[in-house]
């Protein structure tokens, strides 16, 4: 230690967040500088999204989000809005606000997770808010173990492994309407803040040092399991329920990866019915590309269906002049993720590598074309709806 009173000094600190370092080795090639420089980006977004939950105070609860268009680690879904924040699964809470105009307001209930203080633990509960009673647009409820004797109005039980609570809303056409407001407060003790002494802070911090190396090591073993598995261009069949992910929603994901003078097809079926789906695509370490300026995610809003009802979608480096572009953002390697949310089926896409010169033979002939006037009017409509959506 470097400090007389026995507590981690900055260099303690300093040396904690250089044990990073060593996942350089999941890199494809470590020797790349850029790769190397997106993997040290990763470590300072670690820092930011951690210090978000490195104080939180499960009995002064507010839902805050870690992840974001900025904060865009872990496959950010463009369409969602997060939230969460730090509970205690033997008190008791209120969650009260407006539900908004969205698609859904689903909080899920975790016994740990990704925040800097606690570690990964299962799902043990969900809300969807369109089971509540609204008023006027509005919603009360109380979370407890068990229903207090008279209480009349919303309640559902929580678990008392339940260690975080986390929020997502969902919109397909961004900017329209209203998003939700949520407000949340413990009521079996008292709003009494404290200042923590100085071995709390220390412990914290400590804990946040190291987080960095724990975020990114999620992040990119993600992808790099992928790849070693041979996932690449094709796609498979994941279940995140319990895991960061959300109960009764099929998950495809894979590598996708473009040869020069190449593009990638995918082609699905359209479930029946089905409450969301988008599709994403993330860089090597599982960040989200920049969905505010490039189109590199469409939702069951945005995609434009074929004559025949199928979804296809275009993955080319330069835009190809279909409406379903995806723009992987200037990377010839990355993840991709698509999602159907409580659907009448689960389809599989598939991945089909073209030669970009013959691109237009491998699509319907029906196929719109999209010019650059055209592309550009999409994109600043979308630079506009994002910017409008409260992200934090």
């Amino acid at each position: 230690m470097t400090t007389s009173d026995a507590l981690p000094g900055w260099r303690d600190y300093l040396a904690t967040l250089g044990g990073a370092d060593r996942l350089l080795d999941v890199l494809a090639d470590r020797n790349d500088p850029l790769a190397r420089q997106e993997v040290y980006r990763l470590f300072f977004l670690s820092l930011a999204s951690g210090f978000n939950s490195a104080f939180m105070d499960p009995d002064l609860p507010d839902f805050t989000p870690s992840v974001s268009n900025v904060l865009n680690a872990v496959g950010t879904n463009p369409d969602f809005i997060y939230a969460g924040t730090l509970i205690d699964g033997g008190g008791t809470y209120r969650l009260s606000g407006e539900r908004g105009d969205g698609l859904f307001v689903l909080f899920d209930f975790v016994g740990g997770g990704l925040y800097v203080t606690e570690q990964r633990g299962p799902s043990v509960g969900t809300l969807d808010l369109d089971t509540c009673t609204l008023k006027d647009g509005r919603f009360d409820v109380l979370l407890s173990a068990e229903r207090p004797a008279g209480h009349e109005g919303d309640w559902v039980r929580l678990d008392p492994r339940a260690r975080v609570i986390s929020v997502r809303q969902a919109s397909y056409d961004w900017g329209e309407g209203r998003d939700a407001r949520l407000a949340i407060e413990r009521l079996d003790r008292p709003i009494a803040p404290r200042r923590l002494d100085a071995a709390e802070i220390a412990r914290r911090l400590a804990l946040l040092a190291a987080y960095p190396e724990r975020y990114a090591a999620f992040a990119m073993e993600y992808v790099a399991s992928q790849r070693a598995r041979g996932f690449v261009n094709r796609l498979e069949h994941d279940d995140w329920a319990g895991r960061g992910g959300l109960a009764g929603q099929h998950y495809y994901q894979g590598v996708f990866r473009l040869e020069p003078g190449e593009a990638l097809i995918l082609e699905t079926e359209v479930p029946e019915r089905v409450r969301y789906w988008n599709i994403q695509l993330n860089d090597t370490l599982w960040n989200a590309i920049d969905w505010i300026n490039r189109q590199c995610s469409l939702n069951g809003g945005q995609a434009v269906l074929d004559s025949d009802g199928k979804f296809r979608a275009v993955i080319a480096m330069e835009d190809p002049g279909v409406p379903n572009w995806l723009d992987p953002g200037g990377h010839a390697e990355g993840s991709l993720m698509l999602r159907w949310l409580e659907s009448s089926s689960g389809p599989e896409p598939t991945l089909t590598t073209t030669p970009l010169h013959v691109l237009g033979d491998r699509l319907p002939p029906d196929t719109a074309h999209v010019t650059p006037d055209q592309r550009q009017d999409a994109l600043r409509r979308r630079r506009r709806g994002a910017q409008l959506r409260r992200r934090w």
